[in-house]
């Protein structure tokens, strides 16, 4: 968003100092009433962060900021984080101007997923494993997750008790309730139902699911979680999903009743870790699909504002750092690790660094040894920049313990009147003054300094080195980090964006791009671009259908079943867009739909809405040069549609005696995002009849009994047919998702 899109007074956002005054009072901007009082619309995104929850309002006509405000998260509150965001909620909108009837949306990060699963706080967990008889031995081997069944105990974290089913019979109703009941009074709290080959025929787990909710106890079953083959893997990612839910569902109750209370009538939706958002319903039967929510929120808000094709995206917090890798102007997708559990669950490829704005000083005798990973947060001090300097200048060095089993290694001040306060990088940062004014994180100049210098009498070193000495150690962690990245993606650093996100971002992210030589850009209202990209988000789903023999039918019906279920869940059907891609070696069909949320149709967050204006074809030639590294001058853009764009750059090359053009083909969507890269491809576009018949033309020539891999696409949606091999096969799957009317293009990789 350009500066001068939005009035400066509706965005302004205070420096760190006003959020960490004693009464924790928030910003709350005063929002003027629409000129023609007509009704505003408006998205409101809350980021429930380690150290603090942040909720801003953004107009979702034209995606400028209302109102923003910080409250610290309540992790220790009876009713949790929810409390919080409450608070965060209410002081946003008080005295703002903002009518609750205005709010079309609310959506949220939560850091309740993975908080849960890393400090173990999860529910044991009672697995009904299902097979034919014959084959009770291997389903039982795969799906026992204790190493020690005898003994119940926990394996990877995970406390889990087992019954099996034979189902070479129907299942009766007495055989699933009497195993949910011995899996009970073992001490299972939740239960999971799985089942070889469950994800063709669900029927068995469903059943067990309906028996478990009418026995009181959450159940999840391993074909919701995903579509794949392999019953190990399901299984366990059943088990993960399972042992964290009633801990989400009381928190998914917590929020929604807290909002109902305070008279938010509007959907309320969840942040997955994918980038998209999802229904409080699902976030209460997949928890774990929210799992890095807080990142991925950060990763959208700065997608939205910034055209980055190949970047390294750095959140600072209070107390970690956040890194994600962005290339070809989308967010690298993995398949998420959990303290040692694989899952078959995909998220944001997310690096996480103990190290932050409000990182603590251990010291190693006189010398600097390390910064973090304890932080002032974690200690509940402030930091001594944002104290009075002569209060700092007044008081003397002391090595505390910020949490009991702590060694006394961490520098502070304490001050005659018995207050102690933190020595942490944003001071450093400050007494070097290579804060900007205004910035978030601005403090006391003077205050830093004195701190600086009173650890550089213990050191016997000037301020200036000592402040050096301590972002010095924080950079080259985060820098390490980052080395490790580019080459584990093989990214250059020459063409490739550091972009600065968080509160802390000015404190640490320009000095690690020194240190890098690489490029260096902060996202616009760094502090709440995680606020940001919560309430910009479209809703997504990813489903994955096991297809090992794949059929046009089957793949039209997959299609169809994909864009239903985004719809369930609150999207206009007009707005939903389908890219499907087939992964031969998995044996899966993978469809990535997403859609605008009911009530928001045409407003921000669109393909062609938001901050982030739609590509047109000179920013596409642009970001195509940069991806495939040719020059514009040979890019042109060949096909466009309401949400894709294919830009065909031409080689010359020569083979024996005859010149011969490469063309490579590049399918990007309205925000830039490469959807489809083909080196070495063939574009053809037009009506139902022309396409059939050029299509049908092109794969008869080639000879070849595998036909290369073919993909569509038209105004909503690319589709993949790689999956299938017979030419015939291709043509009629293509002719049956064509319309009559419209025009579409095809892309053939050679």
């Amino acid at each position: 968003m350009a500066d001068d899109e939005t009035d400066a007074a509706a965005v302004d956002v205070p420096p760190m100092s006003d959020y960490l005054s004693a009464n924790n009072d928030s910003n709350t901007n005063a929002t003027p009433p629409v000129p023609d009082g007509s009704r505003r619309r408006v998205r409101v995104g809350i980021d429930v962060g380690g150290t603090f929850t942040k909720s801003v309002a953004i107009d979702s006509a034209d995606g400028s900021i209302l109102s923003a405000a910080t409250v610290p998260t309540t992790h220790d509150s009876a009713r949790g984080v929810s409390d919080g965001i409450l608070d965060a909620f209410t002081k946003m909108t008080r005295d703002s101007g903002l009518a609750l009837d205005d709010i079309e949306l609310v959506a949220h990060s939560t850091t309740q997923a993975i908080n849960a699963l890393l400090e173990n706080d999860t529910y044991p967990v009672g697995i009904i494993a299902m097979g034919v008889g014959p084959t009770k031995k291997d389903v039982i081997r795969r799906t026992e997750l204790n190493a020690n069944k005898d003994s119940s105990e926990i394996h990877r974290g995970l406390r889990t008790f087992h019954e099996f089913l034979d189902t070479s019979h129907l299942i009766s109703e007495q055989e699933v309730s009497s195993s949910i009941e011995r899996l009970r009074e073992s001490g299972a709290r939740c239960i999971v139902a799985t089942e070889a080959y469950g994800v063709d025929d669900p029927t068995n787990e469903e059943f067990v699911a309906e028996q478990s909710a009418r026995a009181g106890l959450p159940c999840t079953s391993s074909h919701e979680i995903s579509g794949t083959y392999g019953l190990e893997i399901r299984t366990l990612t059943a088990a993960v999903n399972a042992s964290i839910m009633p801990k989400t569902l009381q928190v998914a109750d917590f929020v929604e009743g807290a909002m109902r209370g305070a008279g938010v009538l509007s959907p309320l939706l969840v942040m997955r870790g994918d980038g998209g958002v999802t229904s409080m319903e699902t976030f209460r039967s997949k928890p774990i699909l929210t799992v890095l929510s807080g990142p991925a929120a950060s990763v959208a808000g700065a997608l939205l504002h910034l055209r980055v094709t190949n970047g390294i995206f750095v959140e600072v917090g209070g107390t970690s750092t956040n890194i994600c890798i962005i290339r070809n102007a989308r967010p690298e997708i993995r398949y998420v690790t959990i303290r040692d559990h694989p899952t078959c669950i995909r998220s944001m490829d997310v690096r996480i660094v103990g190290v932050a704005g409000g990182s603590m000083v251990a010291m190693s005798g006189k010398k600097v040894g390390r910064v973090g990973p304890r932080s002032a947060h974690i200690a509940g001090l402030k930091y001594s920049c944002y104290a009075n300097a002569s209060q700092i200048e007044s008081g003397d060095v002391v090595m505390i313990s910020p949490k009991p089993n702590d060694a006394p290694e961490y520098a502070a001040i304490k001050c005659p009147d018995g207050t102690t306060y933190a020595i942490t990088n944003t001071c450093a940062a400050n007494a070097l003054g290579i804060v900007p004014d205004g910035d978030y994180s601005e403090a006391d100049a003077q205050a830093a300094k004195a701190s600086m210098k009173k650890l550089g009498q213990v050191m016997g070193v000037s301020y200036s080195e000592v402040a050096m000495s301590i972002l010095l150690t924080s950079t080259y962690e985060i820098s390490n980090a980052i080395s490790g990245i580019l080459r584990e993606y093989k990214m250059r650093s020459q063409s490739t964006m550091i972009i600065g996100g968080g509160g802390g971002a000015s404190v640490l992210v320009p000095e690690v791009a020194k240190l890098l030589q690489m490029r260096y850009e902060r996202a616009p209202y760094a502090e709440v671009i995680s606020s940001i990209g919560v309430a910009s988000s479209m809703l997504q789903d990813e489903m994955d259908v096991a297809m090992s023999n794949p059929t046009p039918d089957l793949i039209s019906k997959a299609h169809k079943r994909a864009r239903e279920a985004l719809i369930k869940k609150g999207a206009v059907a007009e707005s939903v867009t389908l890219d499907s891609v087939y992964i031969p070696e998995k044996a899966i069909l993978r469809i990535t739909s997403v859609g605008s949320v009911q009530m928001s149709a045409g407003g921000a967050g669109g393909a062609d809405t938001g901050p982030a204006a739609a590509f047109g074809s000179k920013e596409a030639i642009s970001r195509a040069s940069e991806i495939t590294e040719m020059p514009e001058a040979q890019i042109s853009i060949e096909f466009e549609s309401d949400h894709y764009l294919i830009a065909v750059g031409r080689t010359a090359g020569h083979r024996l005696f005859r010149k011969k053009v490469k063309y490579h083909v590049l399918v990007l969507d309205r925000l830039g995002r490469t959807k489809l890269n083909v080196p070495n491809g063939l574009l053809f576009w037009g009506g139902k009849q022309e396409i059939v018949e050029r299509l049908d033309r092109l794969l008869e020539s080639r000879h070849s009994g595998i036909a290369p891999p073919v993909h569509m696409i038209d105004d909503t949606r690319m589709l993949d047919f790689s999956g299938l091999t017979s030419a015939s096969h291709i043509v009629g799957a293509i002719r049956d998702e064509l319309e009559d009317d419209a025009d579409a293009a095809v892309v053939v990789e050679l």
